[in-house]
């Protein structure tokens, strides 16, 4: 193999090991899964100097709540995210059934979701929607990054040189949540777009998620202002304010004309899905 086709594999066996790996080449690509960086490979779109295999770290595949919040490791497979956590974390469990195959579902993972950044990550919207947080390390310390700013653009994140990601801490925010996404089928698809939302209760407000509709995943923060002023918690869903509301989300995107879609159709596609999974979650919550 010629020097510049050649590749290190570099399989550290504590979290210490990988973080001094990844300090020592700061462009060694972290897997877990692989179901993003093997396609990537695959085609030959990217030829990292090392992969990171972080599989062998025990840590990154647990997951714990404390405090209200579920500290889920960056290696917790969707799989078991659809099993364990359906009832704590109902708006993320809804979109981990949409990702891939069972195989892939066996694979794939949020911590890598969130390192490829892709706009139309499947997690995104929920993590967004929940108000999540990204725990990040690297030899200089750990960092917390809110989920809303650690996606920068395309295929880009927060990460800095030697940053791996630990942890997601996603708030279980004690009201109904869903996600819905259009694409040509409802799984093995990527997402012509997508909408998560959450309830949050205690706070009488609602977040949402925008997925695969703008340069990155986004919140539709003039839509969640809007039902903060206009819900009535106590009552029924004024029809009036859901067409708002998706009207609103709809209005927060940025979307572009591709193979998958134009930018007028996701527009729609958005404010259907908003209204939908506003309706759904309200009817869920009236009925607790």
């Amino acid at each position: 193999m010629s020097k510049a086709m050649s590749m290190d594999f570099l399989r550290p066996m504590t979290w210490a090991e990988a973080l001094a790996a990844k300090a020592a080449d700061p462009e060694a690509r972290p897997i877990l899964g692989g179901t993003d960086v093997m396609v990537e490979l695959n085609f030959d779109r990217s030829r990292p100097s090392a992969l990171l295999d972080l599989t062998a770290i025990p840590e990154l595949a647990e997951w714990e709540l404390r405090d209200g919040v579920v500290r889920l490791g960056a290696g917790v497979p969707y799989s078991r995210i659809i099993t364990e956590l359906g009832d704590l974390l109902p708006g993320l469990a809804i979109a981990s059934r949409t990702v891939g195959s069972p195989q892939i579902r066996n694979r794939a993972t949020v911590g890598g979701n969130l390192g490829s950044a892709s706009p139309a990550g499947d997690a995104h919207p929920a993590l967004l929607a929940a108000g999540a947080e990204v725990e990040v390390e690297s030899v200089r310390g750990v960092r917390i990054i809110a989920v809303d700013e650690f996606f920068l653009g395309p295929k880009r994140s927060a990460l800095q040189p030697g940053e791996l990601i630990r942890a997601i801490g996603i708030p279980v925010t004690g009201g109904p949540q869903q996600f819905s996404k259009i694409g040509t089928r409802n799984a093995m698809v990527i997402a012509v777009c997508s909408f998560g939302i959450a309830l949050h209760p205690a706070q009488r407000r609602v977040g949402t998620g925008i997925g695969s509709a703008a340069p990155t995943p986004l919140r539709a923060h003039a839509a969640e202002e809007f039902l903060g002023a206009e819900l009535d918690w106590d009552g029924p869903l004024d029809r009036a304010v859901a067409n708002r509301f998706g009207e609103l989300v709809a209005a927060a995107a940025s979307p572009i004309d591709d193979v998958r879609g134009t930018a007028a159709y996701r527009r729609h596609a958005l404010s259907v899905l908003a209204r939908r999974t506003l309706t759904w979650s309200w009817e869920e919550y009236r009925c607790v």
